[in-house]
């Protein structure tokens, strides 16, 4: 197989499987609400270290609004660039909690329905990984439920 061939390869599959690290456990946090759960890693990450690719469920607007009124609508992103969608992140990424500072940053490839959870901060072995709900990892605009 040449560099090419292997290029696809690595591509494709990082397109049809998820990846999470093996240092990723979900634990109970604080930040989740009583009973809730959280991202935790085992080991310390740099900033720049892609934790997390997965796969997502694409709702359409008309059953975005279902989910609404459902307890999968803390759980679902809107989606598309008109927003107008919702997806649910397989793997870990529904799971991490929201924090106005948080460690980590995802992005989201509409084209081929994938969420990647990337440390913006230097995490500590034990810490729990954190995302923004607003999509910007420092952004302070109020999120739909009470965070601090």
């Amino acid at each position: 197989m040449d560099l090419k061939e292997l290029y696809i390869v690595i591509n494709v599959s990082l397109i049809f499987t998820t990846m999470i690290l093996p240092d990723l456990v979900i634990a109970p946090s604080e930040k989740g609400g009583k009973g809730g759960k959280g991202v935790f890693t085992t080991k310390a990450f740099k900033v720049g270290t892609i934790v997390e690719i997965s796969p997502v469920l694409v709702f359409t607007g008309k059953e975005y609004l279902h989910l609404a009124e459902t307890m999968l609508y803390n759980y679902v992103f809107e989606w598309g660039a008109t927003r107008k969608k919702a997806a649910l992140a397989l793997g870990y990424i529904s799971m991490y909690n929201h924090s106005y500072s948080a460690n980590c940053e995802y992005e989201m490839d509409f084209d081929n329905n994938l969420m990647t959870i990337k440390v913006v901060k230097p995490i500590k072995k034990g810490e729990e990984l954190f995302i923004n709900y607003n999509a910007e990892p420092d952004n302070k605009n109020k999120v739909w439920f009470d965070a601090k």
